[in-house]
């Protein structure tokens, strides 16, 4: 690369998004090459209406959008990285009893690592994805934030939390001022092969939808029925396997009990699914880990930010504060879990993630529906990230 070149590796997901980032840093002058992940060969490839990202189509849709716009291209293939970091704990997690977010695993584990180390490799100082979110950097605290994209119904910055400040200091994100109409009137005018794409929105190595069918043919095994107990320690019913069922699930049941009922709790040793009325399943408190702070380097005193617990969900306003590993234990045993303030759950060694020694619990100002573990806990101040963690544990009244 020549002296003060600038230069991009674009992220190509074949979608719109990621093509029209690509022609937006080639207005700008840089010198881009595109390079897509391939994750997983999915024997369900063929099925027909599925919204994943990462087929076969799409890679093919990426590297014909990077030949017509002039880039090198390379496809890198990171499909046992994605069955250990990815696939095998969206697998754990379900069988703990949470529910999980593989794109945020995704993004955490290996899209931004194994992108940056690919750019260094090539001479490209920044990576470039498709995401609808911004950064900017705060001379007076010297650190990159990341802020809503202007788009409030396309917003990702959700998904994006456990980026680090090394990475968000050679991310850019094109379309993070822009609204997706704008997107793809781009797309249409540079005559795009995907201007008219729909937007994945389904996992992508679970394209029908049926997590706990994949789970059992990727392992070769089956669950076994159990029990639903009510709120009174009655048994009411019989389920499929305490896997098929998340908290504040109503529908899908198959019990007759003459009222609404929802699903509050499992004990996955027991094979047991607890339901009752719908004040069961809201909560105030919960322990998040695995924090990553954006905003500040960390947080000693109670902050109050509002909080967001599932991905376009509703965010309420709360208070975060760092608890020490006593208190950890106490809270753990309450709910009849073992805790080890010397065990770890980050395993991509970055340094700005706090791991096991930095448990937060996160309190909210009024009761929030259906909290659960799996998921993220994204902050925010305003319309900046502050930071983000995985909730671990969910306290009950």
């Amino acid at each position: 690369m020549a002296e003060n070149e600038k230069t991009a590796l674009i992220a190509m997901s074949g979608g719109v998004d990621s093509s029209v980032s690509a022609v937006l840093m080639l207005e700008r002058g840089y010198t881009c090459m595109g390079a897509t992940m391939k994750l997983y060969d999915s024997p369900e490839k063929n099925l027909k209406k599925t919204k994943t990202c990462c087929s076969d189509r799409d890679i093919y849709d990426a590297a014909y959008v990077a030949i017509k716009l002039g880039m090198p291209y390379e496809i890198i293939d990171l499909s046992d990285e994605f069955k250990d970091k990815v696939i095998m704990p969206f697998i754990k997690t379900y069988e703990a009893g949470g529910t999980p977010n593989p794109c945020i695993e995704c993004n955490r584990y290996l899209k931004f690592v194994a992108l940056r180390k690919l750019a260094k490799e090539k001479g490209y100082d920044n990576i470039v994805t498709g995401h609808y979110a911004q950064i900017e950097y705060n001379e007076e605290t010297r650190r990159y934030l990341l802020k809503r994209s202007v788009d409030a119904k396309k917003d990702q910055s959700y998904v994006l939390y456990s980026l680090t400040q090394e990475e968000l200091a050679h991310t850019i994100f094109p379309l993070g001022g822009m609204t997706k109409d704008e997107t793809r009137a781009i797309a249409e005018k540079h005559g795009l092969i995907n201007a008219e794409k729909g937007d994945s929105q389904d996992i992508c190595f679970v394209p029908d939808g049926d997590y706990v069918g994949f789970m059992e043919r990727y392992q070769n095994k089956s669950y076994a029925p159990g029990d639903f107990i009510d709120e009174n320690g009655k048994v009411i019913g019989q389920h499929k396997g305490a896997v098929h069922y998340t908290t504040g699930q109503r529908k899908g049941l198959g019990i007759a009990a003459g009222e609404r009922i929802f699903v509050y709790d499992k004990d996955m040793e027991k094979n047991l699914v607890f339901v009752g009325s719908e004040d069961k399943v809201f909560s105030k408190e919960f322990i998040v880990r695995d924090v990553n702070w954006i905003s500040v380097p960390s947080i000693d005193a109670p902050v109050r930010l509002s909080i967001m617990t599932r991905y376009r969900g509703k965010e309420a306003m709360g208070t975060v504060e760092k608890i020490s590993s006593e208190e950890v234990s106490e809270y753990y045993a309450s709910r009849g879990r073992n805790f080890s303030a010397a065990e770890t759950h980050s395993e991509n060694g970055q340094e700005d993630f706090n791991t096991s020694d930095s448990y937060y619990k996160v309190t909210f100002d009024t009761p929030q529906r259906a909290i659960t573990t799996g998921q993220a806990a994204v902050f925010y101040d305003g319309e900046y990230v502050y930071g983000g963690g995985t909730i671990d544990l969910v306290l009950k009244d």
